[in-house]
């Protein structure tokens, strides 16, 4: 049986993903995981996934003096990573991006082991821009990011397949919804102080409409008795969350972004516009936005009222429904599958 070893790390965005491709290949693969102490670990831990770990060398945005090091860091990282690698022997390193996944990349390349990549976001990250050489294939997305290779294919977004074809009744039975539609709203895998706020900020209004089912992220519960408003603080199955959707306010990361329009979920993205961020969220939004597959909001722009006002828009939002129900955003898991196997060859 041929082993594939998985890398990525530094957020659940890196992670999940690949669990989602890990659940369909562990019955005809041998899986292992290569990463740093960080979520990677935790999350393979949860979900039976033999895992190894290195120390990975992250680099700081704006910050130069900290990052003078990272040459000599590499070198050790790449070592370290060579020697896990050389203890698993796996027939292919397969890459989800992030600072984590450099050093396998680069050891497995060196040891003529192929390597395949995948990129989320419509803007390509350092890191798959750093190994794209190193790859035998990026795989990608967005059609457009392809375009931004040589060795560049479109696959689609990996995706955990419990998110599918869930029973809505069920689900709101299970979290004890009235017969009001309900949007849920989270900002990513730790919670977004400034969605958090805003949301509850209007919440007793909103509430006399629809219920809120409100993912604010780890220790950010806070007291309420709104009838029909909901904290949640991790969702274990998302699918569960996702299948009492009739709307959804989110931020724009790839993953949930592509799941949302995937399930056909008329959603309102508030992408994340900082300083610590290289505007991937952004211009995912606007992707999405310019083919009519959801509503945008700024995040400079966003107060209490206008959120308000932009969730009862989207609940009226007949055309963005319309062409939700036609899009052709799906799950990417066959074809990704498809160019590992070939990989393999």
């Amino acid at each position: 049986m041929k082993k594939i070893v998985f890398s990525g790390g530094g957020s659940a965005g890196h992670v999940i993903p690949n669990i989602a491709l890990i659940e369909q290949l562990k019955n005809e693969f041998k899986i292992a995981y290569i990463g740093t102490d960080g979520i990677e670990e935790k999350i393979c831990k949860a979900n039976g996934v033999e895992f190894y770990r290195f120390d990975a060398v992250k680099f700081v945005r704006g910050k130069i003096l900290c990052n003078l090091a990272i040459p000599f860091k590499l070198i050790k990282s790449i070592k370290q990573a060579g020697k896990l690698i050389d203890q698993i022997k796996p027939d292919l390193v397969f890459c989800k991006g992030g600072y984590v996944c450099i050093p396998p990349a680069f050891a497995a390349n060196k040891r003529k082991i192929p390597v395949l990549t995948h990129e989320s976001d419509i803007s390509a990250g350092l890191a798959n821009k750093i190994i794209a050489s190193k790859c035998k294939k990026v795989l990608t997305t967005f059609p457009t990011t392809a375009k931004q290779f040589k060795n560049g294919i479109y696959t689609g977004s990996p995706m955990r397949t419990a998110i599918f074809d869930r029973d809505k009744k069920i689900a709101r039975e299970h979290l004890n919804l009235d017969n009001r539609p309900t949007l849920i709203v989270f900002g990513g895998g730790s919670g977004s102080k400034i969605i958090n706020k805003n949301i509850r900020d209007v919440a007793f209004e909103v509430c006399k409409r629809v219920n809120i089912i409100h993912i604010c992220g780890k220790g950010n519960k806070i007291e309420s008795n709104i009838n029909g408003y909901k904290q949640i603080e991790f969702a274990d199955d998302m699918g569960l969350i996702y299948a009492c959707a009739d709307g959804a306010v989110a931020r724009c990361g790839s993953n949930s972004a592509n799941e949302l329009i995937a399930l056909k979920i008329p959603t309102l993205f508030i992408p994340l516009q900082n300083s610590s961020s290289r505007g991937d969220q952004v211009k995912n939004a606007e992707y999405f936005c310019e083919k009519g597959l959801c509503r945008v909001l700024a995040e400079k722009q966003l107060t209490p009222n206008y959120l308000k006002s932009e969730i009862y828009k989207l609940f009226g939002d007949i055309k963005l429904k319309t062409t939700l129900g036609k899009s052709c955003v799906e799950c990417g898991n066959k074809r990704i599958i498809k160019e590992i196997k070939a990989a393999l060859q």
